[in-house]
């Protein structure tokens, strides 16, 4: 399960890497690249409450598979694809894959663990989530790099099927057999979906498409179209509860303690991530002409030490728990806003640039692997889906934020200051930094008001 969880989240990342390739060998626009990384997200952060409420109705192991298998099929459509309209397509049904894959590694732990045993697996899980993060970049460079039998791109796709194959049969033969949970004949609340996926939809792809259109009327409407339609959709699934249906997210589950907090601050933290590794791509590589290899590698230290501080965190002194979040959040601001004057003036920044990235990473898996440990550690096992679903979806949707909000505020940048150089690339990939800085502080200052109320 933690196999198919790494596959997974390999090709949230990979892309990113494998994106300047991708975009002159397609002859694909910003805009389009864009929704290449972020389309696999879109869907993927939509359905994930879906595919935790079918999970819950059929059987855990048998829906994972099931997504596992359509996940496959994808990649091998994403690598043969001739076009970006193509590729974009194929990377949505890919997204439908993993949504209906992901959430059941989640619901399986909460089912099959208890105790400290539970607690155990919820931090390899943690650990997997974010090397797998800087795993993908790093990969992403090795193959893109390799250019296998001249390729190019189509193996940061294409390495996932015969992974997706050995990992389906080897599941049909260990995967419990589960037959879900006495909640399986919950109704699946389409219009909620509806409603949830319009929102999502609406709220991204301005934010992906706007730099490139100079922001006309449109993009502004839908923003605010977004913003109204997640309000419909609260509304329709409080009435829902209230009249005794199956909302996506039971309401015990946001009352559950700490889950608004959680929320909150796997948002922060995601976001954060997706930002900084998107952008930090684009300068690496067109800013200061790193190949492909070398941009993946640059990413090392926060991965290593990511995984580390991930595996490792609970074994620390009691004393120190409680403000493990908050300082990770701390220290990732710190860390990313030296990162940008590290790189400044088109500079390769030295050694102390890899003691920012290491900082980043230690910074967002403590602000991660407590938080997302915590808040699953005491949920009920009658509601696993619905929480796994919905820290899942958070997970995503703080992603596909960061990707889009910080990707455009670079290219939006890069674009008044004008040709896409050393110089005017790292000043643009300061602007971001700082702001991803800022975004982190408010993560920390955030969970500690929320706590105190």
């Amino acid at each position: 399960m933690l196999a198919a969880t790494f596959m997974a989240l390999l090709d949230v990342f990979i892309v990113n890497v494998a994106a300047p390739t991708i975009g002159s060998e397609l002859q694909a626009s910003g805009a389009e690249l864009q929704l290449v990384v972020a389309g696999y997200t879109i869907t993927y952060s939509v359905l994930l409450i879906t595919g935790a409420r079918l999970g819950d109705r059929y059987g855990h192991g048998r829906v994972h598979l099931v997504g596992m298998a359509l996940f496959t099929a994808a990649s091998l459509a994403c690598g043969l694809a001739q076009g970006a309209t193509e590729l974009i397509a194929f990377r949505l049904v890919q997204g439908i894959g993993s949504a209906v894959m992901i959430p059941q590694v989640l619901s399986l732990i909460q089912r099959n663990f208890v105790g400290e045993a539970r607690v155990k697996a919820l931090g390899a899980y943690a650990a997997v989530l974010a090397v797998g993060a800087v795993a993908g970049q790093i990969l992403g460079g090795v193959l893109v790099n390799a250019d296998l039998f001249g390729t190019g791109w189509r193996p940061v796709f294409l390495v996932n099927v015969p992974v997706g194959v050995v990992l389906l049969v080897v599941g049909r033969r260990v995967l419990p057999r589960d037959h879900g949970s006495p909640q399986r004949r919950r109704g699946l609340d389409l219009p909620g979906l509806v409603l949830l996926g319009a929102a999502v939809s609406l709220f991204t792809v301005p934010l992906v498409l706007g730099q490139e259109e100079d922001w006309p009327l449109w993009s502004w409407l839908s923003l605010a179209a977004a913003a109204v339609l997640f309000t419909v959709f609260c509304a329709y699934e409080a009435r829902l509860a209230r009249r005794g249906g199956d909302p996506l997210i039971a309401p015990r589950v946001l009352r559950h303690p700490g889950m608004g907090l959680a929320v909150l601050r796997i948002m922060a933290v995601m976001a954060v991530n997706g930002g900084f590794l998107f952008v930090l791509t684009l300068h690496v590589q067109g800013g200061l002409g790193y190949s492909a290899l070398r941009a993946g590698l640059t990413f090392a230290p926060t991965a290593v030490v990511f995984g580390l501080v991930g595996l490792t965190w609970r074994r620390w002194p009691a004393a120190w728990q409680r403000a493990l979040t908050p300082a990770g959040f701390l220290l990732t601001a710190l860390a990313v806003a030296g990162v940008g004057l590290a790189l400044e003036g088109g500079s390769d920044g030295g050694v102390w640039v890899y003691v920012a990235y290491a900082g980043v990473g230690v910074g967002l898996a403590l602000a991660f692997s407590p938080t997302l440990t915590r808040a699953l550690a005491t949920v009920r096992p009658e509601d696993a889906a619905d929480a796994s679903g919905l820290l899942a979806t958070v997970t995503q949707l703080g992603q596909l934020t960061g990707v889009a909000a910080f990707g455009t505020l670079f290219l939006n940048r890069l674009e008044s200051l004008g040709a896409f150089e050393a110089y005017t690339s790292a000043e643009a990939l300061s602007a971001c930094m700082f702001a991803l800085a800022g975004t982190a502080a408010v993560g920390a200052v955030s969970g500690l008001v929320l706590r105190r109320r």
